[in-house]
Order: C-alpha cells, then sequence, then structure tokens
C-alpha cells in the first residue's frame, strides 16, 4: 500500500513520514479510527514504507524487492495479527494467511462483519486468542530476515482477550530490537489503559465527503453524480461506500432494505397479523448477513426519526423516500416508543448474533411493536 493510494488524510501521512524520516518513530503506534477509516490502509504503507530500499521523499518507491513483497503481503518481516480464535479451536492467524492476503489486497477499508463472513464464521465471534499472543513472541524472538524492521501489525487488538493482551503488554514494555507495531483500533476505549500509554496514538479522522467521492471516482470508475450520492449516504465510511456501490447501481441494496423496512412498519400499523407471519418466515429464508442488516438499519432509522422529532433534522443525510418516512411516522409515534422499539431492536439483533430462530425473534418484536404502534 502506498500513502498516494490513500485518498486524503495529508496530515497523518506527513507525520508519520517526518517520524521515519528524522528517527523519531515510535516502537509501537496506535492507528485510532472508526469502522471504515483510513486506519488499516495507512498502517500498511507504513509498514511498506519503513522497510522501501529507495525511499522518496513522500512515499515508498513502489518498485523494489520489499515493495513489492509487502504489496503482496507476503514480505518475511511483516507479521499479521487479526481476529480467528472462534473460527476454529487451536488456530491462530496463520492458518488463515492465505485468505488474509485475499481479503485485504482488494481493499483495506474493510470491516470485522466482512472478514468473519469471507472464512464462513459469520455465525460466530471472532478474537484475538492466548495461543496467538504465543505465537506473537515466537515470531518477534527471531531476527528479521531482510528488513530494517520487523513489523507486527495487529487488527483489532481490542479483541484480545485479557491474557493475550496482557502478552502483548509485556513485550511493548520491552521491545525486542528494531521492532515496529502497528495497532489498527476501531474502539481504543476497550483497550487496557496500560497498552493505551506504550503506544503513541495516531488519530484517524472519518473520510469527508469529497474524499469518499473521489476514491469511488478513481477506483471505482463511479460518475460524479453516483459518486457524490454515494458519499453522502455513506457519511464518511468508506466500508460503507463499497459496499453500496457493489449493490447493483450504487443504491441498490440500500433500497430494498429501505423498501422492506417501511412495509414491515406499515404492516405493523395495520396489525395485519397474517401478512406479519408471513414477513417473519420471508425474513427467516434471508442470509445471516442480511437479516443482521435489516436489524441495523432499522435501528439506524429509528436513530434518524428520533433526531427529527428533537428538531435536529439538519444532522440528517437520507435520500428521498427514507426521509418522507421519517417525517410520516414521526406524527405517529413518541420519543418513549421510539426509546422502546429501538432497545428492542437491539436485544432482537443479540438474540439473532447467539442464533436463536430468526422467525421466532422477528414474529416477537413485529407482534410488540404492532401492540406498541397503536397504544
Amino acid at each position: 500500500m502506498l500513502f498516494n493510494e490513500i485518498v486524503g488524510h495529508t496530515e497523518t501521512k506527513q507525520l508519520l513520514l517526518q517520524a521515519v524520516q528524522t528517527n523519531h518513530l515510535a516502537h509501537a503506534l496506535l492507528f485510532d479510527g472508526g469502522v471504515g477509516s483510513a486506519n488499516l490502509a495507512l498502517a500498511l504503507a507504513l509498514a511498506q514504507y519503513v522497510n522501501c530500499e529507495d525511499k522518496q521523499e513522500q512515499d515508498a518507491c513502489g518498485r523494489c524487492a520489499s515493495c513489492i513483497k509487502i504489496q503482496k503481503l507476503v514480505h518475511p518481516d511483516l507479521h499479521m495479527v487479526f481476529p480467528v480464535a472462534n473460527m476454529a479451536k487451536g488456530k491462530t492467524s496463520e492458518a488463515y494467511l492465505a485468505d488474509w492476503r485475499k481479503f485485504l489486497i482488494d481493499q483495506p477499508y474493510r470491516t470485522l462483519s466482512e472478514w468473519l463472513e469471507t472464512v464462513g464464521a459469520d455465525n460466530k465471534q471472532g478474537n484475538i486468542s492466548a495461543e496467538e499472543a504465543r505465537s506473537i513472541l515466537q515470531k518477534l524472538s527471531l531476527k528479521s530476515y531482510e528488513g530494517a524492521y520487523k513489523i507486527m501489525l495487529i487488527w483489532l487488538p481490542e479483541l484480545m482477550n485479557v491474557t493475550s493482551a496482557n502478552a502483548l503488554l509485556k513485550v511493548l514494555e520491552e521491545p525486542p530490537a528494531q521492532t515496529l507495531f502497528l495497532l489498527v483500533t476501531n474502539q481504543s476505549d476497550k483497550l487496557l489503559i496500560t497498552i493505551l500509554s506504550r503506544t503513541q496514538r495516531i488519530a484517524v479522522r472519518a473520510f469527508t465527503d469529497e474524499e469518499v467521492a473521489t476514491h469511488l471516482r478513481q477506483y471505482s470508475n463511479l460518475d460524479e453524480t453516483t459518486a457524490r450520492r454515494i458519499a453522502y449516504l455513506a457519511d464518511g465510511n468508506l466500508s460503507v461506500a463499497l459496499q453500496l456501490n457493489r449493490s447493483e447501481t450504487g443504491q441498490g441494496a440500500e433500497t430494498d432494505r429501505h423498501n422492506w423496512f417501511a412495509e414491515w412498519m406499515r404492516t405493523c400499523y395495520r396489525q395485519d397479523l397474517i401478512s406479519l407471519v408471513k414477513q417473519a418466515d420471508q425474513f427467516d429464508g434471508f442470509s445471516k448477513d442480511k437479516q443482521k442488516g435489516l436489524l441495523e438499519y432499522s435501528i439506524r432509522l429509528y436513530r434518524d426519526l428520533f433526531l427529527w422529532q428533537q428538531g435536529a433534522g439538519a444532522l440528517l443525510r437520507l435520500p428521498d423516500d427514507e426521509m418522507a418516512f421519517v417525517k410520516n411516522f414521526s406524527k405517529v409515534l413518541t420519543s418513549t416508543h421510539i426509546e422502546r422499539i429501538v432497545n428492542d431492536l437491539n436485544e432482537a439483533a443479540y438474540h439473532l448474533e447467539r442464533n436463536a430462530r430468526a422467525k421466532m425473534i422477528m414474529l416477537d418484536i413485529s407482534l410488540t411493536f404492532s401492540r406498541l404502534i397503536r397504544s
């Protein structure tokens, strides 16, 4: 990954480049950014730059043997750790490296749910185990093969269990020579305070709408109008923008999702029990990923509805059909109704994650909403 392949973030790139060029690079960096941010991309670009054999002032050369290997994620001094523990007992990241390389080379703006789905573990919880921590210590005990640095890139360290987190803390306190730790987090508040204190935080802001649109034009060949519409809906999350682009016309999946949701709410309002049972059957037939997506979408739209009721409509980023729903349904529901509905949706998502029967979940909340909306 080259720095110039990352749209925007000039200030962060310059900070990293200057640290390397002045020999002030900390031994452990924490790339702290939200889901869909450039945190992982920036970490990969730094990994390529520090071991580049012909560094340029603003970027790695992209041509030397080290750059080519890191671009393919096969450099012997680049070690990568990511959540896998619940996929197969006793296995570490090493067992999934081939899948991981394909996953990242495609594009680095990825999410945990995408990764788990890629390896067929979307109904499980990923985390970084104690076995993984032992593997980290073993890898770092070796000398670097050919690069200036041994690099340990840890994606989502907040998913480490207590044992693995403590093991990481120990090696951060006494790092081997010429070793660079790159921790990429979406939730730094879940990391041990002692780990935070031993890393230099690199705050990675969300993408701007213009940066998202530029990325879509340059790398997805979208026209200006489509790129701007998707950027507006993505609200700085490049992962969401790319998901929207992959779906038919760029907004097809979101439109289908809204149509399903709006029909569900109308059916609840009519208290049409026969139709609600049919919808629960339909929901049961969807993939688990789509089921989770529908619940997440419902939660988001109800939160938007709440903001509209509180006079914060200027904060909303909604296409016309969703805005029309928010305006119309806000006349039916009170803030107390919305709070209860969001709590029920979150609870439904919780039970779905734990493999409860989707049909029973959907029918239960549908009947609850039907009573609540008309109360």
